[in-house]
């Protein structure tokens, strides 16, 4: 095997370990720690911590450690996540989730870094197009790495459905369920009964491990980067300061292309806050119990995979309009639904269409979202790529921020609120496009304009 595709894929199990574990305990928070807010608060907390770790720790940590280490290390901080919910309360939760979002951009930042120098050194050797052959690594990247949302949520499903507590929901709970639910710190009490402690640990220890396991791969078999641009991207690690490299993300705003795809940016942190945050407890939790909790969230990974990879290649025939507007259809037809619809266990199909689409959704705004950032700033994509993350993290922290303050439907209105804001305002980013370069299709640019820099999972 090509050694640099034996590494991409090294980097994609590790990953796929990782978030294996991660994913799964992101989508339990909302049920699994309900009192008090407690689960999604540890969320918030943690996209917050991830944005002041945005703003400094990549540069930083890739110059001192380098990619490999990076990756090693910043996996430690997601143990310690799983870790801390053997014993979820605040003194645990809170400060894990700090930790966790410290190590978050590194990882994603060191990971990028190592693929993208690992295909450009593999197009040097071969004569190939830089850009083709870092597409196709990120397409077998995420490729893998989506489906991790698939094990660990089946994973979930498996062990608690082993719990003998059988409780039948009756109407009157299920009157609380859906868009217009009793904002409670539980859902209701029979739907989102609680599996015993030791289900709990078991499920617990298999997500450790998974973790444990993805640290000992990436340190035993992914190569350190041994080549000439490995060195060119050190140096352009060291070249800024603590301070230039903050200050570069905010003046990047000047740009007023930048400030149009902010609220583009936040919603994809909104709409996988909702998803994640409150449609696996208002409905799925509410109405069928905590163990189909991974079943629904396994066809949002499944479909969302699968069109990552089709939208990337896709896109090229489509363009990124065509997909920006399917996207929006889509989530549209699913906020207005999910307004309308009273959750029933009698229609169980039903709550596997709602994450079905929202995934095929998903798959657009990471793709293409990341693809755009790549296309529009290419001389300054550190700089735009800090910022993507700064804004989608903000709108993560704000959707987990009011997902125990607010009600369900006014949580949907106001997705759909920035979703029409986001579409008017990207309309304005494509416009002035065509006026600044008419007739030239910026998609042929050269650069990280790919589908390769998702960082939306963390």
């Amino acid at each position: 095997m090509e050694r640099n595709l034996k590494n991409v894929l090294i980097i994609s199990f590790g990953f796929l370990f990782l978030f294996t574990a991660y994913g799964g305990l992101q989508s339990l928070q909302s049920s699994l720690n309900s009192e008090e807010g407690l689960g999604v608060a540890s969320l918030s907390v943690l996209y917050a911590a991830l944005i002041l770790s945005s703003m400094f720790l990549p540069p930083i940590l890739i110059k001192k450690l380098g990619c490999k280490w990076t990756i090693a290390s910043s996996m430690c901080c997601y143990i310690a996540f799983s870790l801390g919910n053997f014993y979820a309360s605040w003194y645990t939760l809170i400060p894990t989730s700090v930790i966790l979002g410290l190590g978050g951009a590194p990882l994603w930042s060191a990971k990028c870094t190592y693929l993208t120098i690992a295909g450009t050194s593999y197009a040097e050797k071969t004569g190939k197009n830089a850009k083709d052959i870092i597409n196709q690594y990120f397409g077998v990247f995420f490729l893998v790495f989506q489906s991790s949302g698939i094990w660990g949520n089946l994973i979930s499903s498996l062990i608690f459905s082993q719990s003998s507590t059988k409780v039948e929901i009756s109407e009157e709970d299920l009157a609380c369920c859906g868009a217009y639910n009793c904002l409670t710190d539980t859902t209701n009490t029979t739907g989102s009964t609680k599996p015993s402690k030791s289900l709990i640990y078991t499920l617990l220890g298999v997500y450790t491990a998974s973790g444990v396991l993805a640290v000992l791969l990436i340190i035993i078999f992914l190569d350190q980067i041994k080549s000439d641009q490995a060195e060119t991207e050190k140096e352009k690690l060291k070249s800024p300061s603590f301070w230039s490299t903050f200050l570069a993300t905010f003046q990047h705003l000047k740009d007023k292309r930048q400030c149009l795809l902010i609220p583009l940016t936040m919603y994809s942190g909104f709409e996988q806050g909702f998803l994640s945050g409150d449609y696996t407890k208002a409905y799925a939790t509410c109405a069928l119990g905590i163990q189909y909790v991974g079943y629904v969230m396994i066809c949002f990974a499944a479909v969302n995979s699968l069109c990552s990879l089709l939208f990337g290649k896709i896109s090229q025939f489509t363009g990124r309009k065509f997909l920006f507007a399917l996207a929006t259809v889509t989530n549209t037809a699913c906020i207005i639904a999910l307004l309308l619809w009273k959750p029933h266990p009698k229609q169980l199909a039903v709550f596997f269409v709602f994450p079905a689409l929202w995934g095929l959704s998903d798959a657009v705004w990471q793709t293409q979202t990341n693809g755009l950032y790549g296309i529009l700033f290419e001389k300054h994509k550190e700089a735009a790529f800090a910022n993507y993350r700064l804004w989608e993290s903000l709108g993560f922290v704000i959707a987990f921020g009011y997902s125990t303050k607010l009600q369900v439907y006014i949580k949907l209105y106001i997705l759909l609120s920035v979703l029409v804001l986001s579409m008017v305002s990207y309309g304005v980013v494509e416009y002035l496009e065509a006026k600044r370069s008419p007739g030239k299709p910026t998609a042929t640019k050269k650069g990280n304009g790919g589908p390769f820099t998702q960082e939306t999972s963390m």
